[in-house]
């Protein structure tokens, strides 16, 4: 058993952060932060989705280094384990460093073990394992606070009017050629299986990807390489000086209300050219109604389906509708992807990858990063 337990970012100001969340995508702050003398640490969650966002206080917090090394980003992705000690040696087995030994805590009715290990780049990954002791549901815990910067409880489905239920997926970048040494190194250490494989390629640029998913399938990972000099993942990879998350894809239930919503709070989003759409409408077998893709259009939503889907799915054909925001922070690094799964669609559409890849580049020359 894996699954994600919270993402953890380091932002140059985490109470300006916290209040991004809130109002440009409907998260809930949780009251009480986790901060230590030399580290602010604010905590929002939306649906099942928790982030923690720290900012430097003093010159020897962990987040000035960081800042000091990459932008602002993802520093380290949580995932609960079952066994920790078990994940902590397999990763020592494979020499994986180990930065933070196994460390306990009991809280009332809650029992909680995890160490952490680095991973690519500035990225690290904590492994949590916890327990109630009562053998409750862990999902009706309350929120509780633990050394600093690690969650009692998870994230539950109750906020209020929320749009954002789950993380779909995290993407990371790599260098060119280590594409092969990062599946391995998430199927040895963490016992992901390569699923789909992606060789985008345009007039341009080019990039080779690899779905990286956990063996329950409740953690899905793509990784990207760049396949040429000027492809958006080496200009991602020289912003960020190194490897690291370039996006983090949210579930949400009815993305063409979601979107408006954000739109209307001020988010910026990709745009998509009119003729996307008119392709779209030449498709074989589009599964929409013309009502719904005049929203999606008005969105600006991209959308794939399996056009080879049996005759009795013609009208609930798998379907992805996914939507992307323009990177949040000052320098061209880190996004966020929206995305809607109807009638439980598998993976990750190709066209709407190449869309993507597309947007991007549109955007890399507007920076004048590719002619």
């Amino acid at each position: 058993m894996i699954k994600i337990d919270h993402v953890h970012f380091y932002v140059e100001d985490a109470k300006v952060w916290r209040d991004w969340f809130v109002h440009h995508l409907g998260f809930e702050a949780v009251a009480d932060s986790i901060s230590s003398f030399h580290t602010c640490t604010e905590v929002v969650k939306s649906g099942l989705v928790c982030f923690l966002l720290s900012s430097p206080l003093l010159p020897i917090s962990p987040v000035a280094e960081f800042l000091h090394q990459h932008p602002p980003g993802v520093a380290d992705v949580a995932f609960i384990v079952e066994d920790v000690e078990a994940a902590i040696a397999l990763a020592e087995a494979h020499d994986a460093e180990v930065i933070q030994p196994i460390q306990e805590h009991q809280e009332g009715d809650i029992s909680l073990k995890w160490g952490k290990i680095s991973a690519w780049g500035g990225l690290t990954h904590t492994l949590i394992e916890r327990h109630s002791l009562r053998g409750e549901e862990l999902e009706s815990t309350r929120l509780e606070e633990i050394n600093k910067q690690v969650l009692l409880s998870p994230p539950s489905l109750n906020t209020p009017s929320s749009s954002i239920t789950a993380i779909d997926h995290i993407v990371l970048n790599v260098a060119a050629g280590d594409l092969e040494r990062a599946v391995a190194w998430y199927e040895k250490i963490l016992n992901f299986q390569p699923q789909q494989v992606f060789k985008i390629k345009t007039d341009r640029s080019a990039l080779h990807s690899r779905v990286m998913v956990s063996r329950n399938g409740n953690v899905q990972m793509p990784i990207n390489e760049p396949a040429s000099s000027n492809s958006q993942i080496q200009e991602f990879l020289d912003v960020n000086r190194g490897p690291g998350i370039q996006h983090i894809a949210l579930r949400t239930p009815n993305l063409i209300s979601a979107i408006a919503q954000f739109r209307a709070d001020g988010l910026s989003l990709l745009s998509v050219p009119n003729s996307y759409y008119s392709r779209l409408k030449q498709r074989q077998g589009l599964p929409l109604s013309h009502q719904e893709i005049e929203a999606i259009a008005q969105q600006e939503i991209l959308v794939d389906w399996q056009e080879d889907a049996p005759v009795e799915l013609e009208n609930a054909a798998p379907l992805l509708l996914q939507i992307f925001t323009q990177p949040i922070f000052e320098q061209p690094t880190f996004f966020f992807e929206f995305i809607e799964r109807r009638f439980q669609a598998q993976g990750f559409g190709e066209g709407n990858f190449r869309a993507l890849f597309e947007a991007i580049e549109s955007e890399q020359i507007k920076r004048g990063t590719l002619s």
